[in-house]
């Protein structure tokens, strides 16, 4: 098999050196190497897990720099915190309606089961874009404010009418796959952790390979790291081109269009 053509759903410009545009330069030269088509970048050149309304637009200022510096190639995801509901949603609007953002990216500010999130997610389903969300089952215990799969079932729930990613599939993926197994509007994406075997397949086997998504975590983890998970797995061709690219431009595609883009 040779190379296949991918699309990153979860990337970042921290731990990656330079400005705004060298970074991104960075990314790209490494992604060319891997058949990285794009890539989708959120949240700033540093990590704030509980931004002001002031640091959620600087964070989204720097994606918008990177969009700017390859807009053919960058996808970009609004940072928001539930915390500032009227500053988030303000953020939301400039940035993706009226903005070129596709997506939201909701970190570790607030438990995303709790009613705050249900404004934002009301917002993405009127803008059709999904919410990618970071979850975490630890080993210990959860950061503050961190959310774990099931938290992220819940609000699904809630929202049936909107496309969730679950980040990292939880970390403990086998705990992960199985807490959002019967949420059918939840994504997993692969990110985040070592290359470990049969991540892929039980992902497959568990939710379809419709509802599974590649991404790095770069600059924290490389693309290759990350992509030996599809690459290696014992799943079919066509799963591994749903898992690298089509899933993650089918989700897009209606905010691609509306602002006049390619999907």
């Amino acid at each position: 098999m040779g190379r296949l053509p991918a699309w990153d759903t979860h990337a970042h410009l921290s731990g990656v050196s330079g400005s705004v545009p060298e970074r991104v330069a960075t990314l790209l030269r490494f992604g060319d190497r891997l058949g990285i088509e794009r890539i989708a970048l959120s949240m700033g050149c540093r990590f704030v897990s509980h931004p002001s309304p002031d640091e959620l637009r600087r964070q989204n200022d720097d994606v918008l720099q990177a969009i700017a510096a390859a807009p053919k190639r960058v996808l970009g995801f609004v940072y928001l915190n539930p915390q500032h509901q009227a500053a988030s949603l303000s953020e939301l609007d400039r940035c993706v309606r009226d903005g070129p953002m596709v997506g939201i990216k909701l970190w570790i500010a607030m438990v995303c089961s709790r009613p705050e999130l249900d404004a934002i997610a009301h917002r993405a389903a009127q803008l059709q874009v999904p919410i990618l969300q970071h979850t975490y089952f630890r080993t210990g215990p959860n950061l503050p404010d961190e959310s774990v799969p099931t938290d992220l079932a819940a609000l699904a729930a809630r929202h049936p009418e909107v496309s969730f990613i679950c980040a990292h599939t939880g970390a403990d993926w086998e705990r992960g796959i199985r807490a959002i197994r019967a949420s059918k509007n939840v994504y997993v994406d692969l990110c985040g952790c070592d290359p470990t075997a049969g991540m892929a397949e039980m992902a497959v086997r568990e939710l379809g390979a419709e509802r599974v998504l590649y991404g790095s975590d770069a600059g924290g983890r490389s693309f290759a790291s990350q992509l030996a998970k599809v690459y290696s797995a014992d799943i079919s061709l066509e799963a591994k081109r749903l898992i690298l690219r089509e899933n993650l431009r089918r989700l897009l595609a209606p905010a691609l269009k509306a602002k006049g883009l390619e999907p």
